[in-house]
């Protein structure tokens, strides 16, 4: 029978929050469909995360212990999941759309012939069919994407679905990967980005722009007045960043900072999941923009369909008042 393989993470000697996701949403698919889930962990003494993994929703737990799967090699965890693959006959496989995961994705998905969709943020089981969403041309449209059948290797962005609440009786079996006797790929290291002083994780206020503010003069005129009034910190989203307008130390969502503050503003974003997966725990948050089916709207707790221009200067001219 055909069935799910969730491809685990582990970050710092732990099962990685998104893999408990990436086992939720194998839950309500694998419900829908008739589909068992099965999860592969990889790694170098595995033994006590893979007990975990399987009591939290990964079903049958391969695990698969290696010198080159620990030290993060692209080339033996691609082998480690075609051979999950191969002895769980699933034919849908999940993946966490992380700087791991996109290195490995493609190169099992090319090895096994298989489709590939990445950056998923939600799987519909439609007419017996899986139905993958992904957004596209920035977050201003919805794709939904069938393939033709046989084995899909999907991405799923982490934050999109909710970790696995429950307990379960799982099982861990071991798992034996092939590896070649000399892998041409060698993992050197990882390099934490150097703080610039913008640490928005600490802030309780943020006030974040998007593409939609204009131009990079317009948050010093704008944005900044309104986060400066209300004893908060600025932010952006990625399009800001990529366009230079303001430095990376500002990006709020999944590559960039994940924030959880008491008050989020969003002003003139559209919500693509790359960013609401960075800010959409916030404790309240108003979004600004003129599109009404602007995604951010979903998350929002108060959203104005409005010209940003004319509400943020508005909001700021209050908030100065009631401060007296």
């Amino acid at each position: 029978m055909p069935g799910i393989l969730i491809v685990a993470e582990i970050l710092g000697g732990r099962v990685r929050e998104a893999t408990y996701e990436l086992a939720s949403l194998a839950e309500r698919v694998g419900s829908a469909t008739g589909r068992p889930v099965k999860s592969l962990l990889a790694g170098r003494g595995v033994a006590a995360q893979a007990e975990e993994l399987a009591k939290k929703g990964g079903g049958e737990v391969l695990a698969a212990e290696h010198e080159a799967l620990g030290a993060n090699n692209v080339e033996a965890h691609a082998a480690a999941i075609r051979a999950a693959v191969a002895a769980s006959g699933a034919d849908l496989v999940l993946i966490s759309n992380t700087p791991s995961g996109w290195d490995v994705a493609p190169r099992v998905a090319a090895a096994l012939d298989a489709a590939f969709v990445s950056d998923c943020f939600r799987i519909d089981v439609a007419g017996g069919k899986l139905a993958f969403h992904r957004r596209v041309f920035n977050g201003k449209l919805d794709a939904t994407i069938e393939t033709a059948g046989g084995v899909v290797v999907t991405t799923v962005q982490p934050g999109a679905t909710a970790p696995f609440a429950g307990t379960t009786a799982g099982s861990v079996r071991k798992l034996d990967v092939p590896l070649p006797a000399k892998l041409r790929a060698r993992f050197v290291g990882v390099k934490q980005a150097e703080s610039k002083g913008v640490d928005l994780s600490k802030a309780d206020v943020i006030v974040s722009g998007g593409r939609g503010v204009g131009a990079p003069e317009k948050f010093g005129e704008v944005i900044k007045p309104l986060a400066d009034a209300l004893g908060g910190a600025m932010g952006a989203s990625r399009p800001v960043v990529d366009a230079g307008w303001l430095p990376h130390e500002y990006q709020v969502g999944s590559s960039g900072q994940v924030v959880q503050p008491k008050l989020y503003i969003a002003c003139g974003i559209s919500g693509a999941i790359q960013h609401l997966v960075g800010m959409k725990t916030s404790n309240y948050i108003i979004a600004i923009n003129k599109d009404p089916d602007a995604p951010i709207f979903e998350v929002a707790n108060l959203g104005a369909v409005a010209d940003l221009f004319e509400i943020v200067p508005a909001l700021t001219k209050a908030v100065l008042a009631a401060k007296g």
